[in-house]
């Protein structure tokens, strides 16, 4: 069986595309959406977000915690913000390889903010059979393009309620 390597999901949030850019472009805050992600530290004392921008995300599934190196790899203020995760521990992201790609496009619609997150599998190197065990370990069952588009369509959801209620 191939795998999906890239999945997808969008909502509109009754908000300018500014302040939904501002709050996704802070990786500290996604812990306040996502079903996984508990937050995360930037490295090097950045405050605006930056191209080249270094951050460790701690994560959490079940009782399993890891933390993930990403780098801000692409951004357009009120516009795009995409990250790659390309390294993975347990306390600390020492295991270096390419993980996974994350994107956010805002594009202003009349009710607000059309807010598309996409998920990219960046393990391209490994062979299907193995990504495809390997995912049904690590999620209990699912392949990971099924698993996150559950968790893509969860932190929309809770990204619009956040926003909307102020």
């Amino acid at each position: 069986m191939s795998r999906t390597l890239t999945v997808s999901d969008s909502i509109v949030v009754n908000a300018r595309p500014a302040e939904v850019y501002r709050r996704i472009s802070d990786p500290a805050r996604m812990g306040d959406w996502s079903p996984e992600n508990l937050g995360a530290t930037v490295r090097g004392g950045a405050r605006e977000p930056s191209v080249g921008m270094v951050f460790d995300g701690r994560n959490k599934r079940g009782a399993f915690r890891w933390t993930t190196r990403c780098t801000v790899t692409a951004l357009e203020p009120d516009r795009l913000f995409r990250f790659r995760v390309h390294a993975i521990g347990v306390t600390r992201p020492r295991l270096p390889g390419s993980i996974a790609t994350w994107e956010y496009r805002f594009e202003a619609v009349p009710e607000g903010t059309r807010v598309t997150e996409t998920w990219t599998d960046d393990r391209r190197s490994w062979p299907d059979f193995v990504a495809n065990a390997f995912d049904r370990v690590a999620t209990g069952g699912s392949v990971f393009a099924d698993f996150q588009r559950r968790n893509i369509a969860t932190t929309l959801r809770n990204l619009k309620k956040a926003l909307e209620a102020g």
